[in-house]
């Protein structure tokens, strides 16, 4: 029986500075405060879970719903003690986009600032990648 040896050399350098990793997904202050209320009255679940649909006109949709697990293949965003789970199918989609949460006189919602969409539908319901 022969062992293999896999040797490892380690070195420091300096002058080298290393860059955090940024998540796919941020978060807004509003956005945060939002989501910790909707929480504190649903102390079973331990987040928000985003994916995309197909919908609309002829793109697709974010989803939010709650969660009480983080799913096998969903990456996970802690910001400001509030945890958002992203669907495998919505990571590419997401990544760079700041989810911020606005009201006014008329409306409430989450609102997704994605840099990488090249449109949305004249609905409003979807976007395109």
């Amino acid at each position: 029986m022969s062992a293999s040896l896999v040797r490892a050399t380690v070195r420091a350098v300096s002058k080298r500075k290393l860059q955090p990793t940024r998540a796919a997904l941020t978060l807004t202050p509003s956005a945060v405060n939002k989501i910790k209320q909707l929480l504190k009255d649903k102390p079973e679940h331990v987040g928000l879970k985003v994916g995309v649909r197909t919908r609309g006109c002829n793109g697709l949709s974010y989803t939010l719903e709650y969660t009480k697990t983080k799913g096998d293949s969903d990456e996970e965003v802690i910001q400001d003690g509030v945890r958002v789970f992203i669907e495998k199918k919505a990571q590419l989609t997401l990544l760079g986009t700041e989810m911020d949460y606005v009201e006014d006189k008329l409306s409430s919602e989450f609102v997704f600032n994605n840099p990488n969409i090249k449109g949305t539908c004249g609905c409003g319901e979807s976007f395109n990648i």
